[in-house]
């Protein structure tokens, strides 16, 4: 999953932008990380927002690498309701059966 940080802007449609966005209006490369999250980052500028933007100098004078999204593994949401109820449901019959086991 890919979370964007503050130097990512907002979408063309004004919402969350998508790497798949970002990477057609200026470019990403992946920085893979052992310790932590991965990031996306670009190389470029920081505008006066704090927003990555493509550097037009020929120099290079004021190049980052700023990170503009964070990859982190995508993680399966829990049923717990679904799952307390079957365990409840259960329950009844378990105690049944083992009653029935221990009056023999």
């Amino acid at each position: 999953m890919a979370i964007p940080l503050p130097a990512a802007g907002v979408s063309l449609r004004g919402g969350r932008i998508t790497p798949g966005e970002w990477e057609r209006r200026r470019g990403l490369r992946l920085v893979y990380r052992r310790t932590g999250p991965s990031l996306l980052v670009a190389e470029g500028r920081l505008n006066t927002k704090g927003q990555a933007v493509v550097s037009r100098s020929k120099t290079g004078r004021g190049k980052v690498t700023a990170p503009i999204f964070l990859l982190v593994p995508k993680v399966k949401r829990l049923h717990l309701t679904r799952d307390a109820d079957r365990v409840l449901d259960s329950v009844p019959g378990l105690i049944v059966a083992n009653w029935v086991e221990q009056k023999r």
